[in-house]
Parts: structure tokens; sequence; C-alpha cells
């Protein structure tokens, strides 16, 4: 009898645990780290987020534009799990050839991506 308790207990507590994990509570973030040359962060840079190459080319149909923080880092909530390209700005300086697309998202984390601006 324990043993069927025990069997029923986890076959429960494993499917609570998908079903939990299945909401999505997390937001799909997106954080860029702008850095300089010399691998520094740079403070004040404009980060602008566009859905397409055609668009980022363009400089049309910008989903969100950010400024850094003193950590050189900017962080974008609650967007959908695709690839984006990054224009990053700085003082005449911008991130083209320094990383301009990121990978596609992973669901319900904060992605990570560096771009320098030279």
């Amino acid at each position: 009898m324990k043993k069927y308790l025990i069997i029923t207990f986890l076959t429960v507590f494993a499917v609570s645990a998908y079903a939990y994990t299945d909401l999505h509570l997390l937001p799909t973030s997106l954080k860029v780290l702008v850095l300089d040359e010399l691998g520094n962060p740079v403070k004040g840079a404009e980060v602008s987020l566009f859905n397409s190459e055609e668009d980022y080319r363009a400089g049309e149909n910008l989903l969100v534009k950010k400024t850094t923080d003193e950590d050189g880092e900017v962080v974008f909530k609650k967007l959908e799990v695709t690839s984006y390209f990054i224009h990053a700005d700085f003082d005449g300086k911008t991130n083209v050839g320094g990383g301009v697309q990121t990978e596609k998202l992973v669901e319900g984390r904060i992605n990570k991506v560096n771009t320098v601006v030279q």
C-alpha cells in the first residue's frame, strides 16, 4: 500500500511541476550589454530593437528604444520568442559590425547579448 501511495504522490508531483512550468510565469526578456572597443560598459547608449532586418536597415517600425544604465545594460521585457535586431548608438559610434542580431530568444528567460559600439 505504501508503495502505491508513493507512486501516486510522485506522479501528482511530476504532473503539477510540468503544469506549473507550462504556465510561463516569467516574461521573455532580453538584456543587452553595450561595450566600447576596449570592452568597457557604455553608460547612456541608446539601444533600439527591431523585428526584422529590413526594419533595422531602414530604421523603420521601431519596437522600443531605451538608454543603458550605469552598468551599460538595458532590459527589454515581455518580448515574443523570436530573433531581434539591435541598434546601439553612443556619441556617434554604433554597433554596426559589432553584433546586431540576436539568436531566437528562449521563452520565459532573461536572454542576454553583448554588442560593441565603435
